[in-house]
């Protein structure tokens, strides 16, 4: 995937020590094939940094976006040993995000709350199929656990005579100490999509 994932992201995760990826990362790795495996949303992943590959060996889904597997090598090579804190924060509140989230970065959740509208069953339905768990904000809202480390909710309101349906991303705010502004927005992209994909 060399049009998406630049050689030196590849290059970077096998210069690094196997045993410090695991443990900020919580993933295993083979020593035989030279190989992480990670856990992301429901799948694994089988990462090749020598080969310059990413496997997905389990799928909730029919498609995986090459820029979610950028994604992936990313959290391996930048996250860090923290605990989520449990504490929900919007893309406005991450460093310079309310400039950086508009515009071409502005999040799609358009595409969730255009596609279930009053549905909130329908909303519901397709969260538990991503291993969802529900939690009690808004009208319904499901909590992600991405990788271990990064949990995001999903929030949903019905709409009524004054305002359209709408859906809104919430990210556990140590995300920030582990992924930069455009990660974030990649991540983003992907829960968009699968969320607004019956």
């Amino acid at each position: 995937m060399p049009n998406v994932i630049d050689k030196s992201y590849f290059t970077e995760l096998a210069g690094k020590d196997p045993k410090d990826i695991c443990q900020k990362a919580l993933c295993k790795y083979d020593e035989l094939n030279k190989s992480y495996t990670l856990s992301v949303w429901g799948d694994e992943y089988i990462i090749y940094p020598h080969e310059l590959r990413v496997d997905c060996i389990s799928s909730t889904t029919n498609k995986h976006d090459e820029y979610f597997c950028l994604f992936i090598i990313y959290y391996l090579i930048k996250s860090i040993e923290i605990e989520a804190c449990n504490e929900w924060i919007s893309e406005k509140d991450i460093p310079g995000g309310a400039t950086f989230f508009r515009g071409p970065h502005e999040i799609p959740t358009h595409l969730i709350s255009g596609l279930y509208g009053n549905n909130i069953e329908e909303f519901r339905k397709r969260c538990l199929q991503l291993y969802g768990t529900p939690i009690d904000i808004a009208d319904a809202a499901f909590r992600f656990n991405i990788t271990q480390r990064i949990p995001v909710a999903v929030l949903y309101w019905q709409g009524d005579n004054d305002f359209s349906p709408q859906a809104k991303i919430l990210y556990d705010k140590t995300i920030i100490r582990h992924l930069t502004s455009d990660i974030i927005f990649i991540l983003a992209l992907e829960i968009c999509n699968r969320i607004a994909t019956p």
